[in-house]
């Protein structure tokens, strides 16, 4: 009886429509302002906060805070390490991370998003050796953004940008380009492709390019939950031809 009660319970729960009002699906409040590792031309509205947090393979977690503090200009700030989670000692990242971008042009119909910015934050550990994270971080960027209507919403994007971790001796101009393409109006596919020029001539990598999936979940009030597979092509020297995987959680809120 039991039994059947919790099916019947389970049941209504699975048929109450979920209002999305996070960043993934049809109903999303927010924009992204990545896919998975790539920036997007996505910026906070004035007044509104987002806090996210990024568990990654090595016990790596990373933190980030981010304000709109202009019309189509948001900055934020991270922080993390490696080993944070597990035993032992924390290796903690030397500095933190900053990020600010700006919109240029609002997509229109026609005309997509385009957005410029500069973000110091990279993720994984980080090598004291080569001054690298094992995925660099996006430093300086122009990022555009179209979205369409496809089943839901389907949106397109592009990146070129330039890091500042060139130490290794790998500092070439590199390109992104991603898709999101809403599941109803809660869930979220994504999936992008770095073609990793600044990262493809050291010990690192391959020189493959580095392709990455994930799926995001907005159960509503500002959170969205996401979970991303990194690598698919086994692009990283010391791959064992398995994805990582990594975990994020995200909170929204308009403060004003």
């Amino acid at each position: 009886m039991q039994k059947l009660l919790n099916i019947i319970l389970l049941a209504h729960f699975l048929s109450i429509p979920v209002h999305s009002q996070g960043t993934a699906g049809d109903q999303a409040k927010y924009e992204y302002r990545y896919l998975i590792d790539m920036p997007t031309a996505g910026v906070l509205e004035k007044g509104v906060v987002g806090v996210t947090t990024e568990m990654l393979p090595a016990g790596v977690l990373i933190a980030v805070i981010e304000a709109g503090v202009f019309e189509n200009v948001s900055i934020g700030i991270s922080y993390g390490g490696a080993n944070l989670i597990g035993s032992g000692k924390v290796d903690w990242y030397n500095w933190p991370g900053v990020t600010i971008r700006a919109r240029l042009i609002n997509e229109t119909t026609l005309i997509p998003a385009i957005a410029l910015g500069f973000d110091s934050q990279g993720k994984g550990t980080y090598d004291d050796s080569t001054d690298r994270f094992v995925i660099k971080s996006p430093g300086f960027f122009a990022a555009v953004s179209k979205n369409f209507d496809f089943l839901g919403y389907m949106s397109l994007h592009g990146t070129v940008n330039y890091s500042l971790e060139g130490n290794d001796g790998d500092n070439f101009v590199d390109l992104r380009t991603g898709v999101e393409k809403t599941l109803g109006s809660s869930f979220s596919l994504l999936v992008e492709y770095d073609f990793a020029f600044n990262d493809n001539n050291t010990d690192f990598a391959s020189g493959k390019g580095y392709l990455n999936t994930g799926i995001r979940w907005s159960p509503g009030q500002g959170f969205t939950v996401g979970f991303d597979l990194r690598d698919l092509l086994s692009n990283k020297s010391s791959s064992n031809n398995a994805a990582d995987r990594s975990l994020k959680i995200e909170f929204i809120k308009n403060i004003f």
